[in-house]
């Protein structure tokens, strides 16, 4: 398996150059070359199969021999222990056709979890076999630094710098990053917003000389091996309830698309999917692009589901380049046009977007109105980011026969803040976290500007 570069001027690479890469040289992402299938057959014989197994057969076709499958095996096995359910993402019914898919029981209580778990070990893994050290730096809105601490903090051959926006995130969701102390673990508040953080890291990939040599990876969805290992459970739950004998439907709470993307992935693999809701807050630019084509920058919008607070959805470039059949160079030039003035979509690439995907965007008035009416009819209590995605699957499912599949993308007790204004009176933490809010914190503010942040980096790496 070769992976190609969405703006097509980029050398492909293999799966372990992939992954140890990142971002193109070119400014694109890494996709694969040509999508590997899964057969009729094979989505039948996944029936009943432990989820570390189905994730075994899923994930294979994209590895493609660069690790043997006995380890390989292994990896995948030790990644899915982490996690408190035995069903590992399991499927919650809420009515007759519509169904959670509980992505939250891993180690930070998130879905990122699912993902970071494997790629920590995947990294050490060519690290150690290469006899190299790594620096890993990443951007959070909330959800994937903790998981990316939690994915790598045990790592032998990896330091990771994760930068938060300052007071932008839960307390919950700070203090799952600032509270490890680790020696190879460091936790960066930006004095800015997320967007201000993700533009730093990307700079530093762009110019790395500042580590004199040492790599520098990204475990963000700009790395392929996260968008792999989302594939799954989408494969997964749709075996659960069926596939391939019959459609399912999946409504994802969205911010960067990575989630997303791995079920369009799952879709072009094989599994029998009807439609993609695209679920997301008043930071609506994947709305506002399918239902308007409006490809535009708004202002930054803090709502009560702060993991999807961006302004710029770096994994849609993915799709885009699907959509354009291909295309890097009018990718590219999309992309472009896109940093300075408001744009749109070509015609043709967006009618193709419209035969798969819709969306729907929900206010923070929604959000509480949803956690609350979702409670009454279900006895389940949402996050505020699964709230946005159980309005949408209302809103704009296109058939109630399809089973529908919303992604619960967090543990409420995450965000007890937003559930607290809802009327609830909190949600508490998981056992293995209760004394959260009682743990030594460890962080170091810095001001947005990216020397200063490239300083503390080569500083403090070991």
């Amino acid at each position: 398996m070769r992976y190609i570069s969405t703006r097509g001027q980029a050398p492909a690479l293999s799966f372990e150059e992939v992954v140890l890469t990142g971002m193109a040289s070119d400014g694109g992402l890494y996709v694969p070359e040509t999508i590997p299938q899964l057969s009729r057959d094979d989505l039948e014989a996944m029936a009943g199969l432990s989820y570390a197994e189905i994730a075994f057969r899923v994930m294979k076709p994209f590895v493609a021999g660069e690790i043997d499958d006995e380890t390989f095996r292994g990896l995948v096995r030790d990644a899915y222990a982490t996690f408190s359910h035995d069903a590992v993402v399991p499927l919650n019914q809420l009515d007759a056709n519509h169904f959670l898919l509980e992505l939250f029981h891993g180690p930070t209580l998130a879905f990122k979890d699912v993902a970071l778990q494997l790629l920590g070990r995947i990294l050490d893994h060519f690290l150690a076999k290469r006899g190299e050290r790594a620096v890993i730096m990443g951007a959070t809105s909330g959800d994937t630094g903790s998981a990316a601490i939690e994915g790598c903090r045990h790592c032998d051959n990896l330091d990771i710098f994760i930068l938060h926006p300052h007071n932008r995130v839960s307390e919950v969701q700070r203090r799952q990053m600032t509270t490890v102390l680790a020696n190879n673990v460091f936790n960066i508040a930006i004095e800015g917003n997320f967007d201000d953080a993700q533009a730093m890291v990307k700079a530093s990939f762009a110019d790395q000389a500042f580590l004199n040599g040492t790599r520098l990876v990204a475990v963000n969805s700009i790395n392929w091996a996260r968008i792999m290992a989302q594939v799954v459970y989408y494969v997964a739950s749709a075996v659960a309830l069926g596939a391939p004998s019959r459609e399912v439907s999946f409504c994802v709470p969205s911010a960067n698309f990575g989630n997303v993307f791995a079920g369009y992935v799952a879709y072009r693999m094989g599994l029998p999917v009807k439609q993609f809701i695209i679920a997301t807050n008043a930071n609506d630019i994947l709305h506002r692009t399918l239902a308007d084509n409006d490809f535009s920058k708004q202002e930054l919008l803090a709502t009560l589901a702060p993991s999807m607070d961006i302004v710029v959805s770096s994994n849609f470039e993915r799709l885009l380049f699907e959509a354009y059949e291909r295309d890097g160079d009018a990718v590219r030039d999309l992309l472009e046009r896109f940093q300075h003035e408001p744009t749109a979509l070509a015609e043709a690439p967006l009618s193709r977007l419209r035969e798969k995907f819709s969306s729907h965007s929900v206010d923070d008035d929604t959000i509480l109105e949803v956690i609350r009416e979702a409670h009454h009819r279900t006895k389940e209590l949402l996050d505020p980011h699964t709230a946005t995605g159980y309005r949408a699957a209302e809103q704009a499912r296109a058939d109630t026969a399809t089973p529908m599949i919303t992604l619960a993308t967090a543990h409420p007790a995450k965000f007890a803040e937003a559930v607290v204004k809802a009327g609830f009176s909190g949600v508490p933490l998981p056992a293995h976290m209760d004394d959260l809010l009682e743990r030594e914190e460890r962080y170091e503010v810095l001001p947005a500007e990216l020397t200063e942040v490239q300083r503390f980096v080569a500083e403090h790496r070991r």
